[in-house]
């Protein structure tokens, strides 16, 4: 009975604090924008010449719940070289792979979506 309830415990408590995941196409904003209404409100709107002028503050991707998820400094670094690749100029969208931390996520694949 202890053995099952151990197991039990663990099936429920490990799954929330880490699980690997997949978001696609979501939104990208810099974590200083993030932060402006014009910005939640219209993610698509943000240009990429701010996405990389604000790179330092980091970036979050916008889930479908609209909440964002902050990227881990591996994930700032592949949007930045994916966003010096684009030519879009605006509507940003990334397909990133990684294991949710709590707010963060630790990203193992990120591109810019087509």
């Amino acid at each position: 009975m202890r053995k099952l309830l151990g197991a039990l415990v663990i099936t429920v408590l490990v799954p929330s604090l880490a699980f690997a995941g997949s978001w696609e196409k979501v939104a990208l904003v810099d974590t200083m924008c993030a932060q402006k209404d014009k910005v939640k409100a219209d993610p698509d709107g943000h240009p990429t010449s701010c996405l990389l002028k604000c790179a330092d503050s980091g970036y979050v991707i916008q889930a479908s719940d609209g909440k964002f998820i902050k990227l881990d400094e591996a994930g700032n670094k592949l949007a930045v070289a994916e966003l010096k690749k684009t030519s879009k100029k605006d509507h940003i969208r990334v397909n990133v792979n990684g294991e949710q931390k709590g707010d963060t996520i630790a990203v193992s694949t990120l591109k810019i979506a087509d």
